[in-house]
């Protein structure tokens, strides 16, 4: 074995749980709060001799989140569709929208859902307004 293999079978132990590929969401969940650690001290400077160590950190973050939280594109109308259909609503009870003819219209498509209705929805459902835009 060479001697940077040595090395760092030697090291491993006391970095493994910092270095590996996260499997859980406790896992997950501790390489972020080491990467916002490491955000505090490093900030911007890319000099840093940690600059390294935070990037491979949020690559490890980033390729969990894109598996475990992966989110599917949809429109505002089936994100719509899916909010009433969990809370059991029917188009009479989306007054954030307007009158039942302005929800039939958004729900068919024939009119988009503008900014204040918007505001409205997200509060009610507690979703990002981002969600139906």
């Amino acid at each position: 074995m060479n001697t940077q293999l040595e090395n760092l079978s030697k090291a491993w132990p006391g970095i493994k749980s910092i270095f590996s590929v996260p499997h859980s969401e406790q896992e997950y969940n501790k390489l972020v709060n080491i990467l916002d650690q490491l955000i505090d001290e490093i900030g911007d400077d890319e000099t840093h001799q940690l600059a390294p160590v935070m990037e491979t950190i949020g690559k490890l973050i980033e390729n969990y989140e894109d598996q475990h939280f992966a989110l599917n594109k949809t429109s505002a109308i089936d994100t719509l569709k899916y909010l009433m259909q969990e809370h059991n609503l029917k188009q009479s009870d989306l007054k954030e929208i307007g009158s039942q003819g302005v929800v039939s219209e958004v729900l068919s498509g024939k009119r988009q859902l503008n900014i204040e209705q918007i505001k409205r929805l997200s509060k009610r459902f507690h979703i990002s307004p981002s969600v139906l835009i």
